[in-house]
């Protein structure tokens, strides 16, 4: 077996040095897979199914096929150029993102599975129905009508009282498992019988989103709700100190809306395994697609207010109101609760482009006195969540609810949702 591999490698007489180059090369991209693995795995932030762990499945299947064809130098060379492509692309881009040179890690598999979205003219990205058999499988079910939660019926609706929650990731909750999420930890509360909590979270939706959604998709599996609840403020803080900006967001967050989420059709979440196939993908979006990607905002980063946005943030919150008002929605709002253990760091991050994570907080909590003050000028609900009852351990990061957190947040939220919506 040793005189084997002496001669696989090219190391016995005659030598044959091409593939001595061969097995070092591709060993050489084995140990740096290898060392880069490891240092995932003991920070938690690699798990074999996810996109992230699928893509170390497939450099190690191309760098043992190097090694397979080491003695057919030439075959072996195609397997050692793609692995050193999708090795550079994928480990470069986390790079730059670590040290602040892009925005996200664009071509780096995420360390999460989530559900696939696609385009909408509207609201420009939206989950994808799953297959019925996944209901009761997958840890984020989302149903026929691009919700997630169960499939219902209209007869199952009939005669409750229908609640639907309106907010971005940390209300679709993404981090909690069915039946675990604060939606449904607030049905169980609210008691099945007599309520139905429709969740109607998206990730990163803002308030701009909301407006659309409540004035033309509140409806949910053919009834009108009874009350409906809007846990608002990360979102739109994404916004803040953009200059020129937008009054709907358009001219830059509803534009990264397709790409975050990958809702091309040429952009889909397998080809994420092979950032190769991910960037070739959004280079044929960016030749052939309608909708153009996002060009960088342009903006400073400040602690300050951001005045225009505020005046956008108010304008939004007294639409949706005065919708609801028109159709008989009792209108419930939330202010944001964040993990402020974690939001220390004298820098931005990707998501909020010019807001340092230290004072993400503040601003944020003056997005919720927004809230409160208008809600209580038009006539509607503020739920006071207190954020000083919430520890690192309710958040899975800066503020997505670990289920611990979202039955916390739910238990708070349940008396005061039943005292407005009976």
């Amino acid at each position: 077996m040793l005189r084997w591999l002496v001669d696989h490698a090219g190391l016995q007489r005659p030598y044959r040095f091409d593939r001595t180059f061969t097995v070092l090369a591709a060993l050489a991209l084995a140990a740096l897979v290898g060392a880069v693995a490891l240092r995932l795995s003991l920070r938690d932030e690699l798990a074999l199914q996810t996109p992230r762990g699928w893509y170390f499945v497939y450099l190690a299947a191309l760098l043992a096929l190097a090694l397979a064809l080491a003695r057919r130098p030439r075959l072996a060379a195609i397997a050692l150029s793609l692995a050193a492509l999708e090795i550079g692309l994928g480990f470069g881009s986390a790079v730059l993102h670590k040290y602040r040179l892009t925005g996200a890690e664009i071509l780096f598999p995420r360390n999460y599975t989530r559900p696939a979205y696609g385009w909408h003219p509207l609201l420009q990205a939206l989950p994808l129905p799953m297959a019925p058999d996944q209901a009761g499988k997958a840890r984020v079910f989302i149903n026929a009508e691009r919700l997630r939660g169960p499939q219902r019926s209209n007869d199952q609706l009939k005669g409750k009282i229908v609640i639907a929650l309106f907010g971005g990731s940390t209300t679709l909750d993404f981090v909690s498992p069915e039946g675990r999420t604060w939606a449904d930890q607030l049905e169980r509360l609210l008691g099945p019988d007599r309520h139905a909590v429709i969740n109607r979270g998206v990730s990163g939706y803002t308030t701009a989103e909301h407006v659309l959604q409540t004035a033309f998709y509140q409806r949910s599996f053919g009834v009108e709700p009874t009350c409906a609840i809007y846990y608002i403020g990360w979102n739109d803080l994404r916004n803040a100190h953009i200059v020129g900006l937008d009054p709907g967001y358009a001219d830059y967050h509803l534009r990264t809306m397709v790409d975050a989420f990958e809702a091309r059709r040429a952009v889909r979440p397998s080809l994420s395994v092979s950032p190769t196939l991910s960037l070739l993908g959004r280079l044929a979006g960016l030749a052939f697609d309608t909708v153009r990607p996002a060009g960088s905002p342009r903006g400073q980063a400040s602690a300050a207010p951001d005045p225009a946005l505020e005046a956008i943030y108010r304008r939004n919150i007294e639409t949706i109101s005065a919708i609801n008002r028109q159709s008989g929605v009792r209108t419930i709002w939330v202010g944001q609760v964040m993990n402020r253990a974690v939001l220390t760091r004298d820098q931005t991050d990707g998501w909020l482009p010019f807001v340092h994570d230290k004072d993400v907080w503040p601003l944020i909590s003056r997005l919720n006195g927004i809230v409160r003050r208008e809600a209580a000028r038009l006539g509607d609900t503020y739920a006071d969540i207190p954020v000083d009852d919430f520890h690192p351990a309710d958040f899975g990061d800066e503020g997505h609810f670990t289920p611990a957190g979202s039955l916390k947040f739910a238990t708070l939220l349940a008396p005061q949702v039943k005292q407005a919506c009976p």
